[in-house]
Order: C-alpha cells, then sequence, then structure tokens
C-alpha cells in the first residue's frame, strides 16, 4: 500500500506541476508542450524502453504477461461493441472508438511510474507496451479505417461521394498508418531492447549510461505533458455520449481488473505482486492515443476524450482499492 501511495503521489506531484504551468504560465506551456513532445516522442520514450526490455526476462513477459494482457483488452474491447451496439445502437465508428477507449490502458506515462514506485517491476508494464504498440494499435487502425471506409453511390449523391472519396484520398492509407504506428521510435528502441535481453549483450558504458540517463528523464517530462494536457478541458458537453462514456468507464476500470485477475490467478496461477502488478496495469485509465488516433481518421472523439477524462480521475481510488483487496 505504501508503495501504491507513493506511486501515485509522484504521479500527481508532477501532473499538478504541469497543469500549474499551464494555468499560470499559458504561453509558455504551449511552447514547452511542442518543444517536449518531439523530445519525448524521438529522444527519450525510445531509450527508456531500450533499457527496461534490456533488463525484463522476455520469457516471462510474453509467456505469461503478454496474454494477460492481450485476453483482457479483447474481452473490455468486445463487451463495449456489444454494449454500443445492440443496447446503445450506436454505428461502426463510434462502436470502434469506444471498444479501444475501453480496453487500451495508459501504460506509457502514468503506468511506468506506478510500476515501478508500486509494483516494483517492469514487466508488467513492458508487456502491456508491447501487447498494444504491436497488436492492439494495429488491430483497432484496420477498424477504424474500415468503419469510415466511404461507399459507392450514384445519382443525386454521386457528388457527395466524389467530395468524401478526395478527402479519403487525403487521408493516410491503413497500411502505412499501421506501419508507421508499429515501425516508430518507440517500437525500435523497444525492438533494441528485446535484441539485447535475447542475446544477453551489453553496450558499452560509455553508451548505455548516456541511454540510461535519457530514459530516466522521460517519465516526468511524460507527466509534465500529461498535466499540461489536463487543463482547459471542458468534459461531458455532450450529454447524449453520456451512456457510452459511463459504460467505456466502468468496463475500464471494473471489469478489465476483474478480467486480469481471473486470467493472472485463475489461468496462470499468479499471486501476490505478480497479480497485483497485472490487475493495476488493467485499471490503468485510458490512453490519450485513442484520441488520437480517432481524430487521425476523422472519427466520432467525444466520447474517447471524456472516457480518458473520466477514467484518469477515477483510476487512483480504484487502483487503491486493488492494492487493499490484494495486499
Amino acid at each position: 500500500m505504501t508503495g501504491v501511495l507513493l506511486g501515485f503521489g509522484v504521479v500527481a506531484v508532477i501532473a499538478l506541476l504541469g497543469f500549474a504551468t499551464s494555468a499560470l504560465l499559458p504561453g509558455e506551456a504551449r511552447a514547452m508542450r511542442a518543444g517536449l513532445t518531439p523530445v519525448i516522442y524521438y529522444l527519450t520514450n525510445p531509450a527508456l524502453m531500450l533499457v527496461l526490455v534490456a533488463g525484463t526476462d522476455l520469457g516471462a513477459v510474453l509467456g505469461v504477461y503478454t496474454p494477460i494482457a492481450l485476453a483482457t483488452a479483447a474481452v473490455a474491447g468486445v463487451v463495449f461493441a456489444l454494449i454500443s451496439g445492440l443496447l446503445l445502437r450506436r454505428g461502426a465508428a463510434r462502436t470502434a472508438v469506444g471498444a479501444m477507449a475501453s480496453s487500451y490502458v495508459n501504460a506509457g506515462n502514468i503506468g511506468l511510474p506506478i510500476a515501478l514506485y508500486a509494483v516494483g517491476s517492469t514487466a508488467p508494464v513492458v508487456s502491456v507496451l508491447l501487447a498494444q504498440l504491436l497488436v492492439i494499435a494495429p488491430i483497432y487502425l484496420v477498424l477504424f479505417s474500415l468503419a469510415t471506409r466511404p461507399t459507392r453511390r450514384s445519382g443525386p449523391g454521386a457528388a457527395t461521394a466524389t467530395r468524401t472519396a478526395a478527402s479519403e484520398r487525403q487521408r493516410p492509407s491503413t497500411p502505412g498508418t499501421i506501419v508507421r504506428s508499429v515501425a516508430n521510435p518507440v517500437s525500435i528502441g523497444t525492438a533494441a531492447g528485446a535484441l539485447l535481453s535475447a542475446t544477453g549483450l551489453r553496450l558499452p558504458e560509455v553508451l548505455w549510461i548516456p541511454l540510461e540517463m535519457l530514459g530516466e528523464s522521460s517519465v516526468p517530462l511524460l507527466l509534465l505533458l500529461f498535466g499540461m494536457s489536463l487543463h482547459g478541458q471542458r468534459p461531458f458537453r455532450h450529454r447524449a455520449l453520456m451512456p457510452d462514456v459511463v459504460t467505456g468507464t466502468l468496463i475500464k476500470l471494473t471489469l478489465m481488473p476483474a478480467v486480469a485477475w481471473l486470467v493472472g490467478h485463475l489461468g496462470f496461477g499468479l499471486a501476490g505482486t505478480e497479480l497485483l502488478g497485472v490487475v493495476v496495469m488493467a485499471a490503468l485509465p485510458t490512453a490519450q492515443n485513442v484520441f488520437l488516433f480517432s481524430s487521425q481518421f476523422r472519427m466520432p472523439a467525444n466520447a474517447a476524450r471524456d472516457i480518458i477524462f473520466l477514467s484518469s480521475l477515477l483510476s487512483f481510488p480504484v487502483i487503491l482499492l486493488i492494492s487493499l483487496l490484494l495486499h
């Protein structure tokens, strides 16, 4: 419990600092966000993943933790899709976005400090990142493309269809988007770390120490950006989407951790800190990447943005409760 409180305390303090920076220095904060984002994307995050994965037992991660992460995300996404399609009568696009928001966790900037300080192991968060980067994100990107594919029309609606097709040509192709989502700097850093872990190779200290220094700076910078992004948000503006938001948040923060416990404990025999790590990773809030991906495909992203906001607020008490139950 002390580790969980410390982990959330670290997250809260740095995120609040970012929020206060946006509130007190709005112009400077915009410049900071514009400058820090590429630094994190191209330098610190890849270095962090290389260092983490290089020091991780890939056999344990791929053999136990990653299958649990995939099964948990699959159940959460399917349940939301069934509720959205059968009960809420939403279309394919809105259902796909909500399903991703219900199952795609913020392992990057919140999961890492929680894993480091609360669980004491990076294996659960590395497994989630691998599952999301290499499997879950590409699947949802394909679904997004299918949900927004224009239909061929003739007659009075042909002009509209033509404009839609022209807009479609401006949008990045699905294969290209999937390749970019997988072959990004973080994935490259992850692959390099996996190569080091699998072969047992060690980089010279003159290279390894700078990588460690860059990686250690990634988490605080990510948390600063996360706090800055919360300032100025106006959630729940679309009241008609509240059923989607509530459903997605409940699935994210209750069903997903419950499934992780069932699969981890009953399916793989995990207990103690290992089980806590798996369940806590499943209880993390929705990742902001869901909003970015859906916006890129011009999907209805308002519900996803509200699920991200609400799950970020409620994940703290949920993870504290999980820690008490599994203590």
